[in-house]
């Protein structure tokens, strides 16, 4: 079963991308998955704007679309997920995502707009047709440090749900 990651943060190599990696890692035995690709969005720069098919971006796609396990990751900006991440969703066909399990990560400044941002970040996620059965894992910027024990502690909450999906 194919797992990927997919990081929305707008900085190459973000405290984010390092977060996601700890998370994919704790849940990846924990959800009887395969190490996971990683698609970090900001290495493709604008070229996610382009209207011509960009082969890297098109590669992202088609690692999405046959991830039967995904685990997006944005930071909040202005509210909300990234808008590098909705940039790269707006590449997805319709129910593109039909058949996979997805599982948000919003981190934020503050635990209310990090929910805020989760809940928008799932229905994204439910449009494009993925099944949620599992809470997204918020984090707040202050809990970087301790990613580590917050991913295992998240991972052995979730697993079931997403074994059962």
């Amino acid at each position: 079963m194919n797992f990927t990651v997919v990081v929305g943060h707008p900085r190459p190599g973000s405290p984010l991308l390092t977060a996601a990696r700890s998370a994919a890692a704790a849940l990846a035995p924990a959800a009887r998955r395969d190490r996971p690709e990683v698609v970090d969005l900001a290495e493709f720069g604008p070229e996610l704007l382009w209207p011509q098919s960009v082969p890297q971006v098109d590669a992202a796609v088609r690692a999405v679309r046959r991830s039967s396990l995904l685990l997006v990751a944005s930071p909040v900006l202005n509210g909300t997920y990234s808008g590098l991440l909705k940039v790269f969703a707006d590449r997805l066909p319709l129910l593109a995502l039909e058949g996979a399990v997805a599982i948000p990560m919003i981190m934020a400044a503050d635990p209310v707009r990090a929910e805020a941002a989760a809940e928008d970040l799932r229905a994204l996620l439910a449009e494009l047709g993925a099944t949620l059965p599992a809470p997204a894992l918020t984090i707040l910027d202050t809990e970087l440090s301790g990613i580590g024990a917050l991913a295992q502690a998240w991972a052995l909450q979730v697993a079931e749900g997403v074994r059962a999906a």
